[in-house]
């Protein structure tokens, strides 16, 4: 096992043994655009990528359901079309599960109801290179989390996660993730979601920042659209933009 994969994992382990609190929920409903929450929906989303000198067309399936009041199984199956390789191409770009696991929830200084999450992700790339569209890698993807109701209608989500190549190209990234949602009157939302990924196999920080503004329209359906913005020098893309379909059961 590649040291770094391993030191991360220890870490989880750290956090996990030190934390023995009790989870009290608040009584509103959890919203799905908390990658933490314990909801059962799918999203089905359409977002465009404007790469510099080419752009990326994408339609997936983002859903979750709950295996257990403490299990959560996350799926999410991509599909390109991008002219990135000089001609324009469409094809699947690659499907994963990610099974999270809720070990402690309680209140973290009598006040601030909390969870904490553990995972593991695994990505297959259904890709072709020669296309432009995919890694070229199969990947698992080790996770560790909490949400934080920090007042009301607002939570903080302080993610870490770590991919690894298990076959096809190298890949080997580190990255950290701050999401906060805000949940509004009428049943609106606002979420910023920060990603700041190192890439330890070519020295880089593709950062990026996701701003969605969503409303439900009944308990079951709701809309948003996203916007997000790549960050720095090396940024994967200038800016994209989407729209999804929330379906809640």
């Amino acid at each position: 096992m590649d040291s770094r994969l391993r030191v991360f994992l220890i870490g989880i382990a750290l956090v996990l043994s030190t934390q023995n609190l009790s989870f009290a929920e608040e009584d509103t409903a959890e919203n799905a655009s908390n990658p933490l929450a314990a909801v059962n929906n799918t999203d089905i989303r359409i977002k465009t990528f404007d790469l510099g000198e080419a752009d990326r067309n994408e339609i997936y399936l983002d859903g979750a359901v709950m295996l257990n009041p403490k299990v959560k199984l996350k799926y999410e199956a991509h599909y390109w079309d991008t002219d990135i390789s000089g001609r324009d191409e469409q094809d699947w770009e690659s499907a994963s599960a990610k099974l999270l696991y809720f070990p402690k929830e309680g209140k973290l200084k009598s006040s601030l109801p909390y969870r904490l999450t553990v995972g593991l992700e695994w990505i297959v790339d259904l890709g072709d290179q020669e296309k432009g569209i995919g890694t070229g890698s199969d990947q698992i993807a080790p996770l560790a989390g909490i949400a934080i109701a920090y007042k009301p209608g607002l939570m903080l989500i302080p993610l870490l996660q770590h991919f690894e190549s298990y076959s096809g190209n190298n890949v080997s990234q580190t990255a950290s993730r701050l999401i906060a949602l805000q949940v509004l009157s009428n049943d609106k939302w606002f979420k910023t979601d920060l990603k700041i990924p190192y890439d330890w196999e070519n020295n880089s920080w593709p950062a990026s920042l996701e701003l969605q503004y969503g409303k439900s329209f009944t308990p079951r359906l709701g809309v948003y659209i996203d916007l997000q913005r790549g960050i720095g020098a090396d940024r994967l893309y200038d800016y994209a933009m989407g729209v999804g379909l929330r379906v809640n059961y």
